[in-house]
C-alpha cells in the first residue's frame, strides 16, 4: 500500500552546505504529476538537548525566478549599501576544509 502521508517525494538532487552551527539543504524533488519543486531546509543542533530544529521553504517552478531574483537583490543591497567595506570572500573556504573543521570542534 502506498504511504499518502510521505512529505518526502522522490529526491532528485541535493546539496548540502555547512554553516557554523548550521546546516542548510538544498534539494530538488518530484511530485506525483512528473513535476519538480525545491526543498531548502535549514538544521541547526540545540544547545540545550542536542536535538535538531529544522525550518523548511517549499520552493515551485513558477516562483524559481522571483524568489532567485529577491535573493540576488538583497545580498546586493546588504553587500553594496550597507556593508561595502567588508571583505565577504574571507568565507570562501571551500565545503571540505569547513566540514573538516566544524566536524573537529563538534567532537570537543
Amino acid at each position: 500500500m502506498e504511504d499518502f502521508n510521505k512529505n518526502d517525494r522522490d529526491e532528485i538532487y541535493s546539496k548540502k552546505i555547512r554553516a557554523g552551527k548550521r546546516t542548510y539543504f538544498f534539494d530538488v524533488k518530484s511530485t506525483r504529476g512528473n513535476d519538480y519543486y525545491i526543498t531548502i531546509t535549514e538544521s541547526k543542533k540545540r544547545q540545550d538537548n542536542g536535538m535538531y530544529v529544522k525550518h523548511k521553504i517549499f520552493l515551485y517552478k513558477e516562483d524559481f525566478n522571483k524568489f532567485m531574483d529577491a535573493l540576488n537583490d538583497t545580498i546586493n543591497h546588504v553587500k553594496s549599501e550597507l556593508m561595502p567595506e567588508y571583505d565577504f570572500e574571507e568565507f570562501n573556504r571551500s565545503q571540505a576544509e569547513y566540514s573538516e573543521d566544524y566536524d573537529r570542534a563538534d567532537e570537543a
